[in-house]
């Protein structure tokens, strides 16, 4: 897996919160992050999870993986047929949100099983929101 590089993607990111001439205040409230830590972001002093840089990329409508390769979680040449199976999966809008992530988990599993596993620790958080979401379905059930 590559360094994090979050410089370089500080300022892809104010590059390309400018082309869409949003303000940094806009940006953080249509991807659901705080301004400071958009801010701090941009400026290179904070590492931004795959979900966020996700969040971002929707808000800036430009793709995740564009994101992922410049923050150094995926590599751009060994990843790009899963980038390109998880972008069309994310972009789907028939699925919801759970949907996409069950299916990123399993496809996921599929790739290890195959020995294809990657860096990108979606898989495991993932998992643990599966787990909640059981615990929340029981108490539905339950209550």
């Amino acid at each position: 897996m590559a360094s994090l590089n979050v410089g370089n993607l500080g300022e892809y990111l104010r590059e390309q919160r400018r082309n869409a001439q949003l303000s940094l205040r806009q940006l953080a409230e249509a991807a659901g992050v705080s301004n400071p830590y958009l801010s701090q972001i941009e400026r290179g002093l904070r590492k931004p999870s795959a979900e966020v840089l996700q969040q971002v990329a929707k808000a800036l409508r430009i793709s995740a993986e564009t994101l992922y390769v410049r923050a150094g979680i995926l590599d751009a040449e060994r990843d790009r047929d899963e980038v390109e199976t998880r972008a069309v999966i994310l972009a789907d809008p028939s699925l919801n949100e759970r949907q996409k992530q069950v299916l990123l988990q399993i496809y996921e599993s599929f790739r290890k099983e195959n020995g294809l596993g990657t860096g990108e620790p979606a898989g495991e958080d993932g998992a643990e929101q599966e787990t909640d979401d059981d615990d929340a379905g029981s108490r539905r059930t339950a209550g």
